[in-house]
């Protein structure tokens, strides 16, 4: 298998990835261990897997790239500042980037955030994997994780951990044949 453009977000039982203010100190368990599983979410071996980063303007402005040192970072947004910080920044065709990005050679790319960026991709068919943790909170309102789109994804499910109330859901894009 090729480069994979992987989505792996939090959000909240409700399908918040941030409360209004951008806010994402609600992101943790709940303390409880009985239902824990033996497979565990390993973030950081995650990131080894990945050497680029796609992340909207918010993120950026929240200076989350610096997370993200020795992995190219690409920031979608139509308002770029004058002055970056080791990123590129996309203006048009997002879509285009990541197609490009996905047939060279190298690690995953990393499919940040936010909802927004997301949206375009996931219309397009571009994402290939969906790592979603579901915290164990109701936010009511937010920034949320899917904008109403007019196409079904299937999915099937790789594999899920649970740790502390958090479970983390791993899914493939179900792959379309002829047939479909």
């Amino acid at each position: 298998m090729g480069k994979q453009l992987i989505l792996s977000l939090a959000m909240s039982l409700d399908g918040f990835i941030a409360d209004n203010e951008g806010g994402y100190d609600w992101i943790h368990g709940d303390g409880q261990h009985h239902l824990d599983t033996a497979m565990r979410w390993d973030y950081d071996a995650f990131l080894q897997g990945i050497d680029t980063v796609i992340m909207g303007r918010t993120c950026y402005d929240q200076k989350m790239h610096l997370d993200f040192a020795g992995k190219q970072v690409l920031v979608a947004t139509s308002h770029p500042p004058l002055k970056a910080e080791d990123v590129r920044f996309i203006t048009e065709d997002l879509c285009g980037t990541v197609r490009t990005e996905k047939a060279k050679q190298g690690k995953h790319i990393f499919l940040f955030g936010g909802g927004k960026v997301a949206a375009p991709l996931i219309e397009a068919d571009l994402v290939d994997r969906y790592i979603i943790g579901i915290i164990p909170v109701l936010l009511g309102h937010g920034k949320p994780l899917f904008y109403p789109r007019p196409t079904s994804a299937p999915l099937t499910l790789d594999r899920y951990m649970v740790e502390e109330g958090v479970v983390v859901l791993d899914y493939l894009r179900h792959p379309v044949t002829q047939a479909e």
